[in-house]
């Protein structure tokens, strides 16, 4: 182990302590992402039902779009990290140009095509006429930013792949304040800006996006955040672009799929009527709140796991695991305690008066916080094989707890049993803690540990070299 190796903390540091510190901006940082939606929502609540309807109509097919192409992100993160537990900047500067390339390529085509086909997939939603065009228009423009909004995820992938995780946080910080200013200013316009309702809300978007990818890729370029960037480093190299692919590829089948999960999910609670699916809307929005901190655990878990292994230290990659597993557990049941404890209040603040409404999202609250812990260690064991290299396993893992075990149940206990919607109910919990089940079997296997994807490849490697000899030549 060299000295760089030697002074970074992700390495030899306290397990405990290195896996808060990261843990903790990462949390910030999805929570201000949400911001992001929060911001949308309550500007575009303003221009009337018709809008919101618009967005709202807008959401699903955006997050598939997006979930498509923001996995190959997640290949930078793992393999950033692997190289920088080597220490090889060189190969850390070359994969991190190589993600970009491939993650804009990869952009550039989803975006165009998804503009052409906007008008049907929106069709295929249903909606009235003064919403379909909202809607299409909202998409549109969405779709002709997708370069930036890829651009800014791929930054904070690259950042946390070497454990840079509080810069993104701020550039996050100041997108959101500046997009909270732009919104009303293009919805409503003002002086020489005409007002441009919904539209005026995915420009502004872009354009804070745009600016957020500016900001990002110039820090790259600086050389002085943990990668130094170099235009040589963006020519695209296609052995790069087949290994990029081949780990990414899975997270983006893994994310596609928990976005079609959530619209099946929605799909079957609507069936029983405004009255359940409100219910469901706010144990929902709980749930959504929940996640934040078992993701944060879970991609700290990833970047610490990643340089370990590039280190050759494998042992301590598991002792990590269990460390942020054990962690999240206590940490995740505990919150389900207090919220089972308030659920109701929780359920009068987001709906008040509405009393069977929040009968429903009461016990839907209750029901689904005691497997909080359980949900939290699936999560973070999957962040174990995603570091590791093993996308398929983690994929597999999250289309089994979906489409196995929680929409299955959901269906058969909803619609064949007397439960009716507290079938539904009932099935977050007993997949939660079945998806533990598997995953924590999974994880004991210990196949995970041979997958230092680094080493894989020596051609891309040799080929990499090569070219920087003959380019210094």
């Amino acid at each position: 182990m060299n000295d760089e190796q030697t002074k970074n903390p992700l390495l030899n540091g306290g397990i405990l302590k290195s896996l808060v510190k990261l843990s903790v901006p990462i949390i910030l940082a999805n929570i201000l992402a949400t911001a992001y939606q929060i911001t949308d929502a309550f500007w575009v609540g303003r221009l009337g039902k018709d809008a919101v309807a618009a967005v709202s109509l807008s959401w699903p097919i955006m997050f598939l779009v997006v979930a498509l192409g923001g996995g190959l992100a997640m290949a930078g993160t793992i393999l950033a990290g692997q190289y920088k537990g080597q220490a090889d900047h060189k190969m850390i500067d070359f994969i991190s140009g190589q993600t970009i390339t491939m993650v804009a390529t990869v952009a550039v085509i989803l975006s165009a095509l998804a503009y052409f086909i906007t008008p049907f997939l929106v069709s295929l939603m249903h909606a009235e006429s003064n919403v379909y065009w909202q809607a299409v228009s909202y998409l549109r423009i969405s779709f002709i930013g997708m370069i930036a909004i890829f651009g800014t995820a791929t930054f904070q992938s690259l950042m946390r792949g070497v454990g840079d995780v509080k810069t993104p946080v701020y550039i996050i910080f100041g997108t959101v304040c500046l997009n909270f200013l732009l919104d009303p200013l293009f919805m409503f316009g003002w002086k020489f800006i005409p007002a441009l309702g919904v539209s005026g809300v995915a420009i502004a978007t872009v354009m804070t996006e745009a600016l957020a990818a500016i900001i990002g890729f110039s820090l790259l370029f600086s050389g002085k955040y943990g990668i130094h960037l170099k235009l040589k480093n963006l020519k695209p190299d296609w052995a790069s672009f087949k290994r990029i692919f081949k780990i990414g590829f899975p997270s983006s089948i893994e994310q596609s799929m928990r976005a079609i999960g959530m619209a099946a999910m929605t799909l079957l609670v609507a069936h029983f009527g405004t009255i359940v699916l409100a219910a469901y809307g706010v144990g929902g929005r709980m749930f959504s709140f929940v996640i934040i901190p078992a993701m944060g655990l879970s991609i700290a878990t990833s970047t610490m796991v990643a340089q370990n292994i590039g280190a050759g230290q494998i042992e301590r990659a598991q002792k990590i695991a269990k460390t942020s597993a054990y962690l999240g557990f206590w940490s995740l049941s505990l919150v389900g305690v207090l919220m089972f404890l308030v659920a109701r209040p929780l359920s009068v603040f987001f709906i008040p008066g509405e009393n069977e409404v929040i009968h429903l999202s009461t016990l839907f609250i209750q029901m689904i916080a005691m497997s909080f812990g359980f949900m939290a260690v699936a999560q973070i064991l999957t962040g174990t094989l995603r570091g590791a290299g093993d996308t398929m396993s983690a994929m597999i893992l999250a289309i089994v707890s979906f489409w196995v075990f929680q929409f299955p149940l959901a269906f058969i206990l909803s619609k064949f049993t007397p439960l009716a919607e507290l079938g539904i109910w009932l099935a977050f919990p007993v997949a939660n803690v079945l998806s533990f089940i598997v995953t924590w079997w999974w994880f004991n296997q210990g196949k995970w540990k041979h997958k230092k994807i680094t080493s894989q490849n020596e051609q891309v490697l040799k080929t990499t070299e090569e070219t920087m000899i003959e380019e210094a030549i």
